[in-house]
């Protein structure tokens, strides 16, 4: 289920349908190929909404994913979506997309017009703790999944990756996170060669390689630095004799050889040829655990900066109720202000017309620097359990009419 620009108006339409104490005013939708997740500013609002829009507007059946519903509201809601945009919640620890995902979703919304200032807020505010996360801590500096580690193997073994000739076996899911891997590393001179043409070709479209199909496969090793290979093959498709007399028509230099297909598709006795550095998926795995390790010794790093964003979102959000308030106190003091100077300004008939803007600006200013302190103390107030009280005392000493 993927959601996109018009799924996103229908999702808003349809939400804000109903009584008042349903309705929905702002609304981002998170839609990845591992979760799909709608953030709701509501007065008062239920899951049962969001049933029903899934029923209703996407027509999937409510047996099918009630068992993987979950919701989060006011403070948990925060924390998870900067836990999302930090890579936490993430099925590999620290993976990067999801935070070029969480400001996709941002956007999206800002494009459907469904969002607001609140939710624009939240949404800037994971944005920079996830960028946070990735900057001052390790939570993403090592590779955690076979592919990145497959790709950042072969840059240490060869360093410029830009002039190296880089072989691709197999067009599948796997060899496609290792291209894309490849290509962010600087790779160049990429080529894709899969058992059927087509798969080959539509990959190295995607990421600006070459294709071609197996049977190119020893002219292609004859010159090539690096081989990965994922094809899938149900037995090996490389062995030790064939790569003997592919070596002996090539110029004497290493080649790196990373196998990552399950089962194995390069023979192991091809790391004994001379020349040959072969990285299988055991010692592969064995890099990729100590990684995750690193990353995991990360996460209360990471959980002590998200703890610090989310608290200010949530002065940010509990400040909201204050503002009314604050407005209506600048505005009393603008209004004496404006009196007070066309008082002044009678009394002063010889004044020019910049001298005028300038007692005009120091009035201002001065009104300004009075009101700073009160006011970011109404807000601070704002989140504490006597907020009204406090109110009220504002009220009376700017003598300001009583709410009820």
């Amino acid at each position: 289920m993927v959601f996109n620009a018009e799924n996103i108006h229908d999702a808003s339409m349809y939400l804000a349908c109903g009584d008042d104490n349903n309705q929905i005013s702002e609304l981002v939708i998170l839609s990845t190929c591992n979760r799909i997740e709608l953030y709701a500013v509501s007065n008062c609002f239920v899951p049962d909404a969001l049933e029903s829009f899934l029923v209703d507007v996407r027509g999937v059946a409510a047996h099918l994913f009630r068992p993987h519903l979950y919701h989060y509201t006011d403070k948990q809601a925060v924390s998870h979506l900067l836990q999302v945009a930090s890579g936490l919640d993430s099925l590999v620890l620290g993976e990067p997309q999801i935070l070029g995902q969480v400001a996709d979703a941002l956007e999206l919304a800002r494009q459907t017009s469904s969002i607001g200032p609140i939710l624009s807020r939240l949404f800037q505010r994971a944005i920079h703790a996830g960028k946070r996360a990735r900057t001052e801590t390790y939570i993403a500096r090592n590779p955690a999944s076979i592919s990145s580690l497959a790709a950042s193997m072969a840059e240490a073994s060869i360093h410029n990756l830009s002039q190296a000739q880089i072989v691709i076996l197999g067009a599948g899911e796997m060899a496609e996170l290792a291209v894309e891997a490849l290509r962010k590393r600087g790779a160049v001179k990429v080529l894709v060669l899969n058992r059927t043409i087509e798969r080959a070709e539509i990959l190295a479209k995607r990421w600006q390689a070459t294709a071609s199909t197996f049977e190119y496969m020893n002219e292609a090793l004859s010159t090539a630095d690096i081989l990965i290979s994922s094809t899938g093959a149900p037995h090996t498709i490389l062995h030790p004799g064939t790569l003997k007399d592919i070596l002996e028509q090539r110029p004497a230099r290493p080649l790196v050889m990373i196998d990552i297909a399950v089962p194995r598709d390069i023979d192991p006795g091809c790391g004994e040829i001379p020349g040959v550095v072969l990285y299988d998926m055991d010692s592969l795995q064995a890099h990729l655990k100590h990684s995750l390790s690193e990353r995991e010794a990360e996460v209360p790093r990471v959980k002590a900066i998200l703890t610090k964003e989310a608290e200010k979102f949530l002065d940010f959000f509990h400040s909201l109720d204050m503002l009314p308030l604050i407005a209506e106190v600048r505005q009393h003091a603008e209004v004496i202000r404006q009196t007070e100077l066309d008082k002044t300004l009678r009394h002063l008939p010889g004044l020019s017309e910049a001298e005028k803007a300038r007692i005009e600006a120091m009035t201002s200013a001065l009104v300004k620097k009075l009101l700073d302190t009160p006011t970011n103390r109404m807000r601070a107030e704002a989140n504490t359990p006597t907020a009204s009280e406090y109110a009220s005392m504002v009220r009376t000493l700017f003598g300001l009419t009583t709410v009820d």
